[in-house]
């Protein structure tokens, strides 16, 4: 399921406010806020009242909550929990990470690199790689090191025919991806 795993480019939400423990306001140019608390829960405000937790500790594996009661986005969000640093991956790298994926309807994983050991999954050539295309437009622009909440629609994810039983027809997909290389570079 690896390989058939994984949205637009980053899109600025400017209701994105994020915070350690307790929701933060954002600043007057809607700006997120950020504190990094190492072994704590981010939280981040998707839209008014739909904020989603990661954990912020990149060397283990997300720990996440999703609002499944809520509407999700009808978007693909993106926001770096924990930001990298040096060159932005863009269409045609190749892209080594960990993730975990989570369906917002109940919040359950259903796949996850974690679970099969340390090797990092290789998503490549970004842009056109054999992903979904939530994962193909939401990992540009990140960085090694970040830890990135990617919230993919339906229709960057698998639509209405959902995938292997464990993702249902038109399920919003909630994924944590935290970037190990960007072609070969850590």
């Amino acid at each position: 399921m690896a390989s058939s795993l994984l949205s637009r480019f980053w899109k600025p939400v400017a209701a994105a406010c994020v915070s350690v423990g307790l929701l933060a306001g954002c600043g007057a140019d809607g700006a997120a806020e950020e504190e990094a608390v190492e072994g704590e829960a981010v939280v981040v405000q998707i839209s008014d009242g739909v904020e989603v937790s990661v954990s912020a500790e990149t060397d283990a594996k997300p720990v996440v909550t999703v609002p499944s009661a809520q509407e999700p986005p009808k978007e693909l969000f993106t926001f770096d929990v924990v930001e990298g640093s040096g060159a932005e991956a863009k269409a045609g790298d190749s892209v080594a990470v960990q993730y975990a994926g989570f369906n917002w309807s109940n919040g359950k994983e259903f796949d996850a690199s974690w679970n099969r050991g340390a090797q990092p999954f290789s998503v490549s050539p970004l842009g056109s790689a054999p992903v979904i295309q939530g994962w193909n437009d939401g990992l540009v622009g990140a960085q090694v090191g970040d830890r990135r909440l990617i919230v993919i629609p339906p229709e960057l994810g698998y639509g209405a025919q959902g995938a292997g039983g464990v993702i249902g027809p038109n399920e919003t997909l909630v994924f944590v991806v935290d970037v190990v290389s960007i072609n070969g570079k850590s």
